[in-house]
């Protein structure tokens, strides 16, 4: 056997390993993106107004930056500001609320909030503004439900409500906490 095709031989077996070993290192298709990789889109400096099943308003989004995960269509947003409006129930005792956070996560149905950092909730009730305070706030808007496990403090004039793990009807202003601690205080006049 003459050296070149030794050589010739060398170099095709060469080339089939190294073929195959690129390709059973290679990624899996990308038909179906996973969540977490890049937006599909990014919105800055934005207002949102985004409608329920019957095109009623489900709530208003403002906020720096919104970016959407193509693989799972959430929606991660930098700083929001939501209104959710009061709606139309009768036995309704409070306003709109204006809900701030520093991060906030919408579900790809959009009937789901996650707020987180430093979330403010604020409405003006029939005996003056409430105002909810907490680290996390979960946010259902067309049932105008709220949840928290964490610490929540609610204020309205004269009254502090502490404690955790919040039930919220947003509509009614029912509030339900468990381990409460509740503090009266003198309105000044």
């Amino acid at each position: 056997m003459n050296w070149r095709a030794f050589l010739t031989l060398v170099l095709v077996a060469g080339a089939a390993i190294s073929g195959w070993a690129l390709w059973s290192q290679r990624s899996p298709a990308a038909a179906a993106p996973e969540a977490g990789g890049l937006p599909d889109y990014v919105l800055n400096e934005f207002q949102l107004v985004v409608l329920d099943e019957q095109g009623r308003e489900s709530f208003t989004l403002e906020a720096p930056k919104l970016a959407r995960d193509p693989g799972v269509r959430t929606m991660e947003i930098e700083t929001p500001v939501f209104t959710i409006p009061d709606g139309d129930a009768k036995d309704r005792t409070v306003g709109a609320w204006v809900v701030r956070s520093q991060t906030g996560w919408i579900s790809a149905a959009g009937d789901e909030l996650r707020l987180r950092g430093d979330v403010r909730a604020d409405s003006q009730g029939a005996s003056g503004p409430v105002a909810m305070r907490t680290q996390e706030l979960n946010v259902f808007p067309e049932t105008n439900r709220a949840t928290s496990a964490v610490e929540v403090t609610v204020t309205e004039p004269g009254f502090i409500l502490a404690g955790h793990s919040l039930e919220a009807d947003l509509a009614v202003g029912n509030i339900r906490l468990q381990d409460p601690k509740a503090r009266y205080e003198s309105i000044p006049r």
